[in-house]
């Protein structure tokens, strides 16, 4: 009886602050299904958003992170509190000029026992070497292994081009953000970029599985295999592969650099992007120029078991900090994606419906935009619109 206790406490144990990776899915091993479906596919199957406490309300973990990452989360709680969002925020700032990891492992503690959280972009002032970045530390920690940020342009906002629509998949966990470097002997650095068969998968199946259930066409493996043969060899290997589970789909792959001038001359040919980590921040940042800059668009990471949502850029800030000129939309954007994951879709909906209002209709908008307006004028603006809307939950 003994064995038998102990066998079930283990099989029911979380592993705390471990980075593991589950096996790939295949027909003979259908009892690992339901671990390692992504969080796309877990939302198409009915797997539960984390459970809401009292009265139907959910706690969330609030990152603010430096620059202007304060102001932008003081702007969504008034938002939130405005239209009653059932929202309720663990607020936990992150001393940027800290040496120790103390801070971020009580955020990490916190976003376990949340299961969500609304993050600004955190910096890591400390040039010792034992200091890892705490974004991809948090991204490692709780194997967030796919971002997801979708560039859509807005009508009326000064852009290089219109009616663009793209999706960006974007690998977390592996590339070059491994932060493996060593110096070999003096005056020589070694960077490590890991690329490994398991998390290419994941992220690939994410892109086409994202393609197919929002009825998207093509899938673009963005990759720089003819010089890192192995590496990105792997990356796309991996993708031409699950591409074969999905035939209604079209794929093509694009080196990098050609990618980012195909952006920037031509990027309506792109729908669904599939790529690594570093290539995904170029990418991302690219495409969010073109579309209006770093203050419009929010990002999404999911792992299997928890989420996090963000400016899509992860940009600081600093210069703008407390100059009251910060676009908030991105930070509000990013809000209104985690309402919607946590299923609060009617408080999503007004909120998306009065930031679009003002940026496109009412035309307030901060002077990354080419606007004269304040961040209060167009959070004010916001607040002005959802007075007269009313919410059912």
């Amino acid at each position: 009886m003994a064995i038998r206790l102990t066998q079930r406490l283990l099989q029911t144990q979380t592993p705390f602050l471990t980075r593991g990776y589950p096996l790939l899915v295949t027909k003979e091993k259908t009892e690992d299904v339901a671990h390692t479906k992504s969080a796309l596919q877990k939302k198409l199957t009915g797997t539960d958003i984390p459970s809401a406490q009292y009265g139907g309300r959910h706690g969330v973990t609030m990152l603010p992170g430096g620059g202007i990452g304060p102001e932008l989360m003081g702007y969504v709680r008034e938002i939130f509190r405005y239209c009653g969002a059932p929202i309720d925020f663990e607020v936990i700032d992150i001393d940027p000029s800290t040496e120790g990891n103390d801070d971020l492992e009580y955020a990490i503690t916190s976003i376990k026992r949340n299961g969500v959280a609304l993050k600004g972009n955190i910096e890591t002032k400390s040039q010792s070497l034992s200091e890892v970045s705490r974004n991809v530390a948090i991204r490692n920690e709780l194997d967030l292994y796919v971002n997801v940020v979708h560039c859509k342009s807005y009508p009326g906002i000064p852009a290089r081009h219109k009616d663009i629509d793209i999706v960006l998949i974007r690998q977390n966990t592996d590339g070059e953000y491994a932060m493996l470097e060593h110096e070999s002997v003096r005056g020589v650095v070694e960077s490590m970029k890991v690329v490994t068969v398991d998390n290419a998968e994941r992220v690939a199946r994410y892109a086409f599985e994202y393609a197919r259930q929002n009825n998207r066409k093509r899938v673009t493996t963005i990759h720089k295999a003819n010089i890192m043969k192995l590496s990105d060899g792997l990356f796309l290997e991996v993708a031409n592969r699950v591409h074969k589970d999905y035939p209604e789909l079209e794929h093509n792959n694009m080196i990098i650099d050609n990618t980012c001038m195909q952006a920037v001359s031509n990027p309506h040919q792109f729908d669904v992007m599939n790529m690594t980590n570093l290539y995904g921040t170029i990418v991302s940042n690219v495409i969010c120029g073109l579309i209006g800059g770093a203050g419009l668009i929010s990002g999404r990471n999911y792992g299997d078991h928890y989420a996090i949502f963000e400016p899509g850029t992860r940009n600081t800030g600093t210069a703008i900090a407390g100059k009251n000129i910060a676009n908030p939309v991105a930070m509000i954007n990013a809000s209104i994606d985690m309402l919607n994951h946590l299923g609060h879709t009617e408080h999503a909906k007004v909120i998306y419906d009065a930031t679009y209002q003002t940026i496109v209709n009412d035309a307030i908008r901060t002077p990354d935009l080419g606007g004269s307006n304040s961040s209060t004028d167009v959070v004010e603006n916001i607040l002005k619109i959802l007075s007269a809307k009313r919410v059912n939950w």
